[in-house]
């Protein structure tokens, strides 16, 4: 996916763990992968962010991201709710999303794939191994991936 000339590309990454969202920073930049990366902690404020709504509702804080990285146990809204409502939506439902998550289950796997996720990964333990993932993923779904063009 390029980013389009007069837009960034934009990364949402709704994940609640400050560890991990730290990791993926370093990662992203380890790797070179040119991104802004928008944080949200929890999936109530996922889907203020992505329809715009409170804080976010000045469309220039609050671009439409390119690709989603949504981890599912969140606080407030979980991210099967944050994943159902955006592949309901007409105007989001295009956007990738990736989850990444520490959950082995097959039944959450199952469930992210029926919503509709576009992958799911697990989160290593290994410190070396999640930064090599995180990495993977930006030059994926960045760089590799190819996408329309879309307006904001």
């Amino acid at each position: 996916m390029i980013a389009q000339a007069d837009r960034p590309t934009t990364i949402l990454l709704v994940e609640d763990n400050g560890d991990h969202v730290v990791l993926i920073r370093r990662s992203f930049a380890e790797h070179d992968v040119r991104a802004s990366l928008v944080v949200v902690p929890d999936g109530e404020q996922a889907l203020s962010y992505l329809f715009r709504r409170d804080e976010w509702s000045d469309p220039t804080k609050s671009p439409r991201p390119n690709l989603i990285l949504l981890d599912l146990r969140l606080p407030r809204l979980s991210g099967f709710q944050v994943l159902d409502e955006v592949k309901r939506s007409p105007g989001l439902a295009d956007i990738p999303v990736v989850v990444l998550t520490t959950s082995h289950a097959d039944a959450d796997m199952e469930r992210a794939y029926a919503s509709h996720a576009n992958s799911y990964l697990v989160k290593p333990v290994e410190f070396d191994r999640f930064l090599d993932l995180a990495g993977d993923i930006g030059r994926y779904w960045l760089k590799w991936n190819r996408q329309p063009a879309r307006s904001a």
